[in-house]
């Protein structure tokens, strides 16, 4: 797993639950119930805006190591957080008391919060509108509720994995399955009682290959992406298949995860043996299963306005892509590089149908023909860019959390032009094609970077040729989306994304899926990474 996926499985997630209780919900009359008591106290109490999220959070683990159960955990997490704003100040405040008396008390917090707040205050909060919508739902369009498959049969399928991995050439092999379901209710003094039911899924593994003579092993990771789906997205259906021009099989909708278990053991075998990439300048045919990652760190987070502005520094920097650079339609990249960000993607990790500001989702253009163009925006920011209404990209991790700004899914839009992988490869002359995300590293403007991966392949003369190792490639972000001279078309285009990016302090975590077609980037720096133990 990459590392913002390693960092999120440390996280405390609430109490241990009985697998049964994964399948119950709270009564939306009751969380209505206790939402208008909140409000109405927040009111009295002086505040002139106030928020209420009733949040269940619910998540399944399962964990394995070739023959064994290793854990299985089932967890909820269940409480209210209420947000008030008094003389233009936030104040924020939880409870995991389900009663009338325990919201009206933390709306009193909430309210004696912010008037603390606004006496220190140097400015008011603008808040841009959300007209109320009444009382709506949303639900994530899935065909399978990935909590009622029966324990047993998840059990079956990761160790039926294993086995395959083992028998096709593997040394080691752990595989997961995490599931969750955000139960989230959100009402407000502008008239909105939004009931949403939200469900992703994530199948990784780890297959490693080890030369007993030598001792050197070699790992590959699934190529599996978490989702925004129920457990349909492992029913393995050949139309969710996309095959690389080398053979390689790479996933979008469906995932085949013994199939993936199976190339998993072999091409990690095949490492062992890679020859080791010889450092230099080579052109670059980035796969959707890799490319996900750098588009996260070198265009999502640096678009974030809160990083742009200074607010959020501490956790991961701020950016380099300041507010002028949208007035000088700064070239970010190529002319072949339009970005879009958006809340609504069937299929997505950040697919809503609301915020947890009550702000209705859409998608909206980041960069367009290489030129910035904008921002991710939330309510109290929306003034700054002079607009009149939010992005809606405001989340929180938990009812207990206060919300702030997360990235929505940020994309590569496929190129306008038909062309396939293998069409782009064909006049490559010295380029190296990647496959799978790996370890990163980027600086706190989100300017200078380095990215690894799971599969490279030497292209010579164009055709892809070995397979190689060792490989890593370094970036100044502008240049580097301004060397791309090609993006595969729409029937190429694919979701990645990370089930745990981190942001803020104290920390809370999101989940964001980022798609693209393959993409073409020439004259990249590449670095040989292995380390010499004599």
């Amino acid at each position: 797993m990459s590392g913002i996926g390693v960092a999120g499985l440390m996280l405390p997630f609430g109490r241990s639950i009985a697998a049964d209780a994964l399948i119950t919900t709270i009564d939306v009359g009751k969380k209505k119930a206790l939402a208008d008591a909140a409000l109405a106290a927040a009111t009295s109490a002086g505040a002139s805006y106030c928020d209420v999220r009733i949040g269940r959070y619910l998540r399944q683990f399962v964990i394995t190591r070739e023959d064994k159960v290793q854990n299985v955990v089932n967890t909820e997490s269940t409480g209210v957080g209420v947000r008030v704003l008094v003389h233009g100040a936030w104040g924020f405040s939880a409870t995991n008391e389900l009663s009338t008396q325990g919201v009206v008390k933390a709306a009193q917090q909430a309210a004696a919060i912010a008037r603390a707040n606004a006496k220190t205050q140097t400015a008011p909060v603008q808040l841009a509108k959300a007209p109320g919508v009444g009382e709506v739902s949303w639900k994530t369009p899935i065909r399978k509720n990935s909590m009622e498959v029966p324990l047993k049969d998840k059990v079956d399928l990761l160790l039926g994995v294993n086995a395959a991995a083992i028998n096709a050439g593997a040394s080691f092999v752990n595989s997961m399955l995490f599931l969750v379901n955000e139960q989230k209710y959100f009402a407000s003094t502008d008239g909105s009682y939004i009931d949403q039911d939200v469900h992703r899924i994530w199948a990784p593994m780890t297959v490693t290959a080890i030369d007993k003579a030598s001792g050197k092993f070699r790992t590959r990771e699934g190529l599996s992406s978490p989702m925004g789906m129920g457990f349909e997205y492992l029913d393995g259906a050949k139309s969710g298949k996309v095959i690389s021009p080398n053979g390689v099989v790479n996933y979008g909708l469906s995932y085949d995860m013994t199939e993936d278990a199976i190339a998993s053991a072999k091409q990690a075998r095949a490492k062992l043996t890679a020859p080791s990439v010889k450092p230099g300048k080579y052109d670059l045919v980035l796969d959707p299963s890799h490319t996900w990652l750098t588009i996260h760190e070198s265009i999502g987070h640096p678009l974030e306005l809160d990083r742009v502005l200074g607010y959020e520094a501490n956790y991961a920097g701020t950016s380099f892509a300041t507010l002028d650079k949208r007035e000088q339609k700064f070239q970010y990249g190529s002319a072949n590089v339009n970005v879009f960000a958006d809340k609504i993607q069937p299929g997505s990790l950040g697919a809503v149908g609301y915020d947890d500001e009550g702000v209705k989702t859409k998608k909206w253009d980041l960069i367009s023909e290489g030129k910035l163009v904008d921002y991710q925006t939330i309510r109290d920011q929306a003034h700054i860019l002079g607009k009149t209404e939010s992005d809606g990209c405001c989340y929180a991790d938990s009812w207990s959390s206060v919300q702030f700004q997360r990235m929505a899914n940020v994309s590569l839009a496929p190129g306008k032009n038909k062309l396939s992988v293998a069409d782009m490869i064909k006049d490559v002359e010295n380029g190296i094609y990647i496959i799978g995300d790996g370890s990163f590293s980027i600086d706190q403007q989100r300017y200078n970077a380095q990215f690894g991966g799971q599969l490279f392949y030497e292209i010579k003369n164009g055709q892809i040729t070995r397979q190689i190792e060792d490989v890593a490639y370094q970036i100044r972000t502008p240049e580097f989306w301004n060397a791309c001279v090609a993006v595969c078309d729409d029937s190429d285009y694919r979701l990645g994304g990370s089930f745990f990016d981190g942001k803020g302090q104290p920390g809370q975590v999101s989940a964001v899926s980022h798609g693209s077609s393959t993409a073409r980037f020439n004259g990249i720096n590449v670095i040989n990474t292995a380390r010499s133990l004599g």
